[in-house]
């Protein structure tokens, strides 16, 4: 181990790094059960309230070998199914709570615990009436088109944008998870709102459980979600990806 790095928390909530904690520790689990050697986790040395020390990792600018590994270890992980979808207790994204109800069915989970959970939070009731009067008109469709599209849970990372994957000279290192079991998909969906991680690590992954046919509807619903998170967190700039996102819903709820 090269060092030690201490992060504070940040939050305002006292158990948001155990929670990160655990977390580090379920994605461990997961990957090792999926028999993934290539994709690390840092070991979690201590933590409490207030602060959590990790091992330290020496980034470096990733390489197609490396992105390549991302992907395909990612997606053996996601091919592990796991009985239901939700988690054992509520976490964090970020600076925000993120609630977690075990459920039977991937659309009943998203559109109450990830959507419908965001829209109440929105402070300016016009807007938020707005996007309400949406999910109460398309929620029910939304919800039966996911579960037509999705297969089985899968553990996912639940915020893998490029600042929670850091590399080495070796390995991809995972880190800042949020973890839930929930529909695969929304893991790459997330990778691709900042920017994306580049042809070798989408390749890599199709190659071991190739995207679905609707991954670019599913994209933008997923996203929704932390569109969300990010206008309630920082405001109006992120509105116009929320609309976005909502009339996407809207027009996969109203097709044939």
């Amino acid at each position: 181990m090269s060092g030690v790095f201490r992060k504070r928390n940040e939050t305002g909530y006292a158990n948001a790094l155990i929670c990160e904690a655990e977390g580090l520790e379920s994605l461990r689990e997961a990957l090792r059960d999926a028999g993934v050697s290539g994709i690390r986790i840092p070991e979690v040395l201590s933590v409490g309230e207030s602060e959590m020390e990790i091992e330290a990792i020496a980034s470096r600018s990733p390489t197609a070998a490396s992105l390549e590994e991302l992907g395909e270890g990612l997606a053996q992980m996601h091919r592990v199914p796991k009985p239901q979808y939700g988690w054992a207790s509520d976490n964090f994204i970020g600076l925000s709570p993120q609630p977690n109800h075990w459920s039977a069915t991937w659309g009943e989970f998203f559109v109450r615990d990830r959507l419908e959970y965001q829209v109440s939070g929105i402070r300016e009731p016009a807007i938020r009436e707005k996007f309400s009067e949406v999910l109460r008109h398309h929620g029910e469709r939304l919800a039966d088109w996911l579960d037509e599209h999705s297969t089985h849970a899968s553990l996912l990372h639940g915020d893998l944008w490029s600042g929670n994957v850091l590399f080495d000279a070796e390995h991809p290192w995972l880190i800042d998870p949020a973890v839930y079991c929930g529909g695969r998909e929304a893991d790459l969906a997330m990778t691709e709102m900042f920017g994306g991680f580049g042809r070798a690590f989408y390749q890599a992954y199709d190659r071991v459980y190739l995207r679905s046919s609707v991954y670019e509807q599913k994209r933008d619903i997923y996203n929704l979600y932390h569109y969300l998170n990010h206008y309630n967190l920082f405001g109006s700039g992120y509105l116009d990806g929320c609309k976005r996102g909502f009339s996407r819903l809207k027009r996969i709820t109203e097709s044939p």
